[in-house]
């Protein structure tokens, strides 16, 4: 490999520096690193315990349907369902995990009078719908809080990912570019120093030999 650099002894002393900087910057972006993947294993570990949670409700939800349908006429299902009454009020703010911004979800809680009735999921009577219908409302709302969950774990390990893959390749620049490029630089300085050094010392003597010779 080639090296184009000035064999003198500023660039030497500039060249330690740099990589005493290097070296250091390498342990604290490996340690970042190494936490990083930390945190994205027990968070991809509750994304999936809570995605399993949710799926099972889901298919339960889904199945009560199912057979709401098979016993209701789809006239009366559909206008069951026309006219929504709940409602929710979400806070979403970020949290600081390892320098990556993560959403952070929070379901707003209103505690005036009247708000469990607009709460209520159900937007029709009880006399001419089927119980099975009522079971698949009664989990679609109680699983909403989970749900806005999963998305949110879900959209901070996406994060928390490319956060890792940037880091890996830093590390990898110092630790396979630049450490070594640098390294390879002192290297061919401290041989160029210590051959010019030789030949000083080389010429030094022979002007001294021919002092002697001449009996000066």
């Amino acid at each position: 490999m080639e090296i184009r650099v000035n064999p003198t002894r500023m660039e030497l002393s500039k060249l330690k520096k740099r990589i005493k900087v290097a070296t250091r910057g390498h342990k604290l972006l490996k340690d970042k690193q190494d936490e990083l993947i930390k945190k994205f294993i027990e968070m991809v570990k509750e994304n999936k315990v809570l995605r399993e949670e949710v799926e099972k409700e889901l298919s339960e939800a889904f199945g009560n349907f199912v057979m709401a349908r098979a016993v209701m006429s789809g006239e009366v299902l559909e206008e069951s369902l026309m006219y929504p009454v709940g409602k929710v009020d979400i806070k979403v703010a970020q949290r600081n995990v390892m320098s990556v911004r993560i959403p952070h979800i929070d379901i707003m809680e209103d505690r005036e009078e009247g708000q469990n009735e607009e709460n209520n999921p159900f937007a029709y009577g009880f006399a001419g719908t089927s119980g099975e219908l009522d079971n698949s409302i009664s989990i679609l709302a109680r699983i909403l809080p989970k749900l806005l969950k999963l998305a949110e774990i879900e959209k901070g390990c996406r994060l928390m990912a490319v956060e890792i893959e940037k880091t890996r390749r830093r590390v990898n620049a110092l630790e396979y570019v630049m450490i070594p490029t640098m390294s390879h630089k002192i290297k061919y300085i401290t041989m160029k120093l210590d051959e010019n050094e030789r030949g000083n010392i080389t010429r030094l003597m022979k002007v001294k030999d021919m002092m002697m010779e001449k009996g000066v």
